[in-house]
């Protein structure tokens, strides 16, 4: 160890104190050099981790050694050292508390046994066949004396390929009760930190003896197990954060494995009481109950702690630099309770109130539909005020386009009022409507009845009218609604979530509705597939793509973009064309249903027409793109476009020129988002052509495209505009918040009874449904 002490001091100090890593990090994030902060305080929320500078990583027995317990997981191994490494290269001080010697060393142990056993057996019997050879059961601390400096070199040579110097220490309960030893290993530990040296750490498994139960001193851990090891060091070092790693996801509120075990996202001291612990892992002293106790005498300290799983592949690649970026990984050890539920409670608390909600008759929903308008217009000073002040705080902060889209106005809540109250005449049209009923056989009858989805989850951004348009619908379908709203909206949407319970309580189901309002990370919430059954974006394209690629396993409703076109063909009217690309690109440019593609016949390239539309255009004060082909016919043209695919939603928009109903065709399929397009012709013909060719969610002759809206459209409201092929497109109302269930009704009847030896046959005759019918 002093040896690689020594050579570690006589590098160059440019070399041992540069944070540039010359071996690839596979995309990890090189954030700025983390500033040391005062210790004494843990961390309150996962979102300050970022801010860790000194870190503890406990590697458990279970994470460093391979299934058979004989060996190293030398994958899994690497993984983790490089995650060490990025940090380390970000300017934390890293230190490593490790198990594994007593694997590596059994694998060399019973290697030197068989070998030794099958050179005997070949001298005794002179051939090559050998007898079945049985390894006699090994002593643990001789197999950490002989796995110790295996497990370093092994450390050494990985680290090394990030020009990282580690330094191995070995310890026992003794050098942390020995004041003078204490002084030492801290003194080392600070020193090695200075020279940017990894510590790698392990109990002195060689000499240690058997754990002592109940050996802790007055207001001291003892060191009985890496687990104890790791909180000591943490403390006695000053750690930001101490991450373990073992084979579980993190603490559950009974044995992993068990029916109805929960993950525990958050866990607080006084808590102990509601936990059942089961049995340790396959390998290593210590167990769950001996981290938990670990766990808050470190918080106690001052360090905060994660105890995540270092094992599942999935994740093992990245779990170590995930925590520290904030990300929802294991089970967070807080000393601070947040005052309201956690978004988990919200979830299970909408899902229980949403089946009551779904259970409550049409007219009941409408009723709690009607009292939302009604406060939406008696409250309107409230909710503007408080619109202003998210306004002020937005300003200069935001573009202009994010801006529009916060502000609200006494027109923009009349107008949600008068929607909510269309909605609310057509949601006796939704839950337990039959749609199919069939005779299968003589007193054997079928229906297919819509029933609400489940546990909805909106995720919107600046856009607080949306809040009471899908509550709306939820309510009208009688869905439960988890909503996460932008922080720059957050005043305007705590005001609107308050109406919208107060509507529910009329008929005692307020918690349908829930508002997350907790610092829960988007992509965290998309990982709640056990929870919520569908997420419904809206927002800039970037949300939506984020949200597509986080959510694995719920599925995902919505579009990424609104590249919307309008084609004005050869034969279109001078003034529908003027009205419609002037309605559909400056009517409400941030709108996902604008026009941001103006797609002119090259026949009216230098004819009134085109020149009116240009006029007109520039009047507006929108800004032009040139296409590649409209640019080419002009000798003084616009900006050429960067890209054809471009949404703008301001007022800017490109121009290009086509030859024809095909081409157009061709470029809105080649460039558009599949959302909504137009043609403006008078040739009926080429427009039902264009109608029938276009695959779109929306497509129009001689309309504005700012007509794909759910409100337009006779819906009441909307959710969204969804570009899917599957379930539901374009603007989803109260029909694309439903799903199907399959009800039979029969009289005993059984399989066995319609086989060749029974007694009945299949009608499957279709009854008709009159209309209005509910189950």
């Amino acid at each position: 160890m002093f040896a690689r002490l020594a050579l570690c001091s006589r590098l160059p100090s440019r070399i041992r104190q540069s944070n540039v890593c010359p071996v690839s990090t596979r995309g990890y994030s090189q954030a700025k050099f983390v500033l040391p902060r005062p210790h004494g305080k843990s961390f309150a929320h996962r979102s300050e981790l970022k801010q860790a500078k000194r870190i503890v990583v406990k590697l458990g027995s279970a994470v460093v050694t391979r299934g058979d317990e004989c060996g190293l997981a030398l994958g899994r191994l690497a993984s983790i050292v490089e995650q060490v490494a990025v940090l380390q290269n970000q300017g934390r001080e890293m230190m490593i508390v490790t198990s594994g010697a007593v694997a590596f060393g059994k694998q060399r142990l019973r290697h030197e046994i068989l070998l030794s056993q099958s050179v005997r057996q070949a001298l005794h019997s002179g051939q090559n066949q050998l007898k079945d050879m049985s390894v006699p059961v090994l002593e643990a601390r001789a197999c950490a004396a002989a796995g110790q400096s295996g497990l370093m070199a092994l450390y050494e040579a990985m680290f090394t390929q990030y020009s990282i110097c580690t330094a191995q220490i070995l310890v026992t309960n003794l050098d942390f009760h020995d004041e003078q030893k204490r002084r030492n290993l801290n003194s080392t530990l600070h020193e090695l930190l200075r020279m940017n040296i990894v510590p790698i750490i392990n109990t002195n498994d060689a000499v240690v003896p058997p754990p002592v139960p109940n050996s802790d001193l007055q207001g001291v851990i003892s060191i009985k197990d890496n687990d104890s090891l790791s909180a000591r060091l943490a403390v006695e070092m000053k750690a930001d954060l101490l991450i373990a790693l073992s084979d579980v996801q993190g603490l559950y509120d009974s044995p992993p494995g068990t029916d109805d075990a929960k993950l525990i996202d958050i866990f607080y001291p006084g808590d102990q009481q509601s936990i059942t612990y089961g049995t340790k892992s396959r390998v290593g002293i210590g167990g769950m109950e001996a981290k938990v106790k670990a766990a808050l005498w470190a918080l106690q300290g001052g360090t905060s702690v994660i105890i995540a799983n270092g094992t599942d592949p999935k994740v093992t690649g990245h779990v170590i630099t995930d925590i520290v970026e904030g990300k929802k990984i294991g089970t967070f050890f807080s000393e601070v309770k947040p005052a309201g539920p956690t978004v988990e409670q919200q979830t299970e608390m909408a899902r229980h109130a949403g089946r009551a909600l779904a259970s409550l008759l049409p007219e009941q929903r409408g009723e709690i539909i009607c009292c939302l308008a009604e406060l939406l217009t008696e409250k309107k000073d409230e909710i503007l005020s408080a619109n202003r002040k998210d306004m002020e705080i937005a300003a200069g902060r935001l573009s202009q386009p994010l801006i529009n889209r916060l502000s609200l106005s006494t027109a923009k809540l009349n107008s949600l009022a008068i929607g909510l109250r269309q909605l609310a005449v057509s949601s006796g049209n939704s839950v337990g409507r039959v749609l199919r009923r069939t005779r299968v056989a003589n007193s054997l009858e079928l229906e297919q009845i819509t029933v609400p989805i489940g546990v909805l989850l909106v995720i919107f951004e600046s856009r607080p009218d949306c809040l009471p348009q899908v509550s709306a619908l939820a309510i009208a379908s009688g869905n439960a609604l988890l909503l996460k709203g932008g922080k720059e909206a957050s005043n305007t949407n705590k005001i609107l979530h308050q109406l919208t319970q107060e509507a529910l309580s009329i008929h005692g189901v307020a918690d349908a509705i829930q508002l997350v309002s907790t610092r829960e990370e988007v992509e965290d919430l998309c990982k709640l597939d056990k929870m919520i059954d569908l997420i419904i974006p809206r927002g800039s394209s970037e949300l939506v793509r984020d949200i597509q690629r986080a959510a694995k396993g719920i599925p995902v409703l919505g579009h990424s973009e609104g590249v919307c076109h309008v084609y004005v063909d050869s034969e279109a009217s001078i003034d529908k064309a003027i009205d419609v690309v002037k309605d559909s690109k400056c009517d409400y440019p941030a709108a996902c249903n604008a026009m941001e593609t103006l797609l002119i016949h090259r026949d009216l390239l230098r004819t009134p027409i085109f020149d009116q539309i240009i006029d007109m255009l520039r009047t507006e004060q929108v800004k032009i793109h040139a296409g590649p082909r409209f640019a080419s016919y002009l000798t003084f043209s616009p900006s050429e476009v960067k890209s054809l695919r471009t949404e703008y939603g301001d007022l800017e928009c490109c121009i290009e020129v086509v030859d024809g109903l095909q081409d157009a065709v061709d470029h809105i399929h080649k460039y558009g988002s599949s959302h909504t397009d137009v043609i403006v012709t008078e040739n009926e013909e080429t427009a039902e052509q264009f109608l029938q060719l276009v695959d779109s969610a929306c497509v129009f002759w001689n309309a504005s495209s700012r007509f794909a809206d759910g409100y337009r459209f006779g819906l009441g409201a909307e959710v969204g505009i969804s570009t899917a092929r599957i379930h539901a497109r374009g603007p989803v109302g109260l029909e694309g918040l439903l799903t199907t269930k399959w009800v039979l009704r029969g009289e005993g009847h059984t399989v066995a009874d319609f086989s060749e030896q029974g007694s009945m046959k299949y009608l499957h005759e279709t009854i008709p449904v009159p209309q209005g019918n509910f189950n």
